[in-house]
């Protein structure tokens, strides 16, 4: 059985945060959520993380899908590693390791370095990188037949040693009973800190056999110690996102501008424009257009809608459905199938039935809005008296004239008429005719003619 430990203990002095390193976010998402993705199907054990710095922090973050060991005392990372002994002995007979601050590590390369050392029976398997940049990694230093002979950190390296370009990325996977013979054995630094890459000089001094596995993308190996670092992979990552999403048939204009989080989905034939954001758990139907400037958060988008040049947030939006430019729909909105919010348009904690249109400069909250109804220019519903939320009822195919306020809690019955600049401050009953402040019922509405009448007849007063 295979037992996986997670260092993320480190106190990330370099990114001058209060926030633990391992939950500055990338992609919208706290970094040591990549390792865990990363190791997800490789055993049927939990992942041990090693947690110090902000450890109650990191604790409520993750939660509980990992086993949690502490490391009081910032003694290195070999000492951090002998923290997960009491977790993993008896219950794992090889080890992966690997660091929470690298968040481009992929699964499949992970695997590749636990196959590695079990094919040749090694004691130890590494993953190295060869990179022109060293970035202050330890160097891979080879014996005369190629075989690796010890890791020596940047800081305690030679001239000669400096210049090598094969480095050690920071994974590593151990027969289990050789680790933990091992750890205790490891010698104390110049720093007064126990180096897990001492390590690998042991098992070749022993004649136990080190693998090295070279990755196939040097980026895998980027690690996060400052800010300049987490701006490299967060571009990194949004290029790796919006390639998988093209080559799965999204089309966009221009992938340089285009913001994904890795928790969206996107359907087929969708086509995203420039300077356009989706974040969270947003899922995104087929056929879409979305953007120009455009911000998606946490909402539904079904097939063939178009958001144009606006925010939407926690809503949702039914197939055919379409919004912008410059509008929002906010937390609780709900557009029905083939239904329009126009230019300059909000609409919160309500729903737009199928077909209903709200043209522009309205606002529509804590509302109900029936199929067909059309919202005229100025539409404000006034949902809040102060103190608490009321909510207005518009019925099917009802019409709203411009410049009307709805003081709820109201409702307007089906296919009632609401002339220009009204103020409704009581119901009004299916099929009639309304205006004026406050609005009166003048007569009935019998025919489509009829009502549009009777609302030029209020103008012409």
């Amino acid at each position: 059985m295979l037992g996986i430990v997670i260092l993320a203990a480190g106190q990330g002095t370099r990114m001058r945060s209060e926030v633990p390193k391992v939950l500055h976010p990338l992609c919208g998402r706290p970094m040591v959520f990549y390792a865990l993705d990363a190791v997800s199907g490789l055993s049927d054990l939990p992942p041990v993380l090693v947690v110090g710095h902000g450890a109650e922090e990191v604790r409520r973050t993750v939660g509980e899908a990992v086993t949690y060991v502490e490391q009081r005392e910032q003694l290195g990372t070999g000492h951090a590693v002998l923290q997960a002994r009491p977790a993993l002995e008896g219950r794992a007979d090889e080890v992966l390791i690997l660091y929470a601050d690298m968040p481009l590590l992929t699964g499949e390369t992970l695997r590749r370095v636990v196959d590695a050392r079990r094919s040749a029976r090694a004691a130890l398997s590494i993953l190295t990188v060869v990179a022109e940049d060293p970035r202050g990694f330890g160097r891979v230093v080879r014996q005369a037949d190629g075989s690796v002979a010890r890791i020596v950190e940047e800081a305690d390296a030679t001239e000669a040693e400096r210049a090598i370009r094969e480095l050690n990325a920071g994974v590593y996977a151990c027969d289990a009973a050789w680790l933990w013979a091992h750890l205790p054995a490891l010698p104390l630094s110049r720093k007064g800190e126990y180096y897990l890459t001492d390590l690998v000089e042991m098992a070749a001094s022993e004649g136990q056999g080190v693998v090295a596995v070279a990755t196939d993308d040097p980026t895998e190996a980027l690690g996060i110690n400052t800010r300049v670092h987490l701006a490299e992979a967060e571009a990194l990552m949004r290029r790796r996102i919006n390639r998988r999403w093209m080559e799965a048939g999204v089309t966009m204009i221009d992938p340089q501008t285009t913001y994904i989080e890795p928790t969206v989905t996107i359907g087929p034939d969708t086509v995203i424009w420039p300077t356009t954001i989706l974040r969270g758990r947003t899922a995104v139907g087929r056929g879409c257009h979305l953007g120009p400037n455009a911000l998606i958060a946490d909402s539904v988008i079904g097939d063939r809608c178009r958001v144009l040049a606006s925010v939407v947030e926690g809503a949702v939006m039914e197939e055919g459905s379409d919004v912008g430019p410059f509008s929002h729909l906010r937390p609780g909105a709900h557009l029905g199938p083939g239904a329009h919010v126009g230019n300059f348009g909000e609409v919160k904690n309500s729903s737009l039935g199928p077909g209903a249109k709200m043209g522009h400069f309205s606002y529509v909250g804590d509302t109900e809005v029936g199929a067909g109804a059309n919202i005229g220019a100025g539409t404000v519903t006034c949902n809040f008296d102060g103190r608490r939320k009321h909510r207005t009822v518009i019925g099917e195919e009802a019409f709203i004239g411009s410049g009307t306020m709805l003081v709820a809690p109201v409702r307007v019955g089906r296919r009632a008429v609401i002339g220009a600049g009204s103020v409704v401050t009581h119901d009004i009953p299916d099929d009639t005719v309304a205006y004026g402040v406050p609005a009166r019922e003048r007569g009935r509405r019998e025919d489509p003619d009829e009502s549009h009448t009777e609302t030029q007849r209020h103008r012409e007063k």
